[in-house]
């Protein structure tokens, strides 16, 4: 599926509608996730998102060269189509800045661990000088859900 099955203007425009609404309730569920710290629970239906967002930005791609493929329509679908889009597009900012967010605390994470497995291998076992240098031999991370 490339393109929305649609007749005429009326019949994509009500498509492209219910298909923003859908791909908000994702990006609003996928939100949630990430504010919750558990991005790995996303995956489940991130093969639909992004089938969703494909097809969406091929409509809102060819509405734009063509601006037939939404003219004409009733004054009430279109100004439901323009508020699903706001809808649509602050789901979308709130994403980013969640993504964005996870970003910054997963880098500060792996800074952490780094900086911690540096600190351990400059560090001296045993009494006085001459003592052996340590080293991290181990790494384990434990996720608990």
């Amino acid at each position: 599926m490339t393109e929305l099955a649609a007749a005429n203007p009326t019949e994509r425009a009500k498509a492209l509608i219910q298909l923003t609404g859908r791909l908000t309730e994702l990006l609003d569920q996928e939100t949630e996730l990430f504010e919750a710290h558990m991005p790995h629970k996303a995956v489940d239906f991130q093969a639909e998102k992004t089938k969703l967002a494909t097809l969406y930005r091929t409509e809102t791609k060819l509405a734009s060269k063509d601006r037939s493929r939404l003219g004409g329509l009733d004054p009430e679908l279109k100004a439901r189509l323009k508020a699903s889009t706001r809808t649509f597009e602050a789901a979308l900012a709130r994403n980013g800045d969640a993504v964005e967010a996870l970003k910054t605390l997963t880098e500060g994470l792996v800074k952490a661990i780094a900086d911690e497995a540096a600190r351990q291998k400059q560090s001296q076992v045993g009494y006085g000088p001459g003592a052996a240098s340590a080293s991290v031999s181990a790494l384990a991370y434990n996720q608990t859900v």
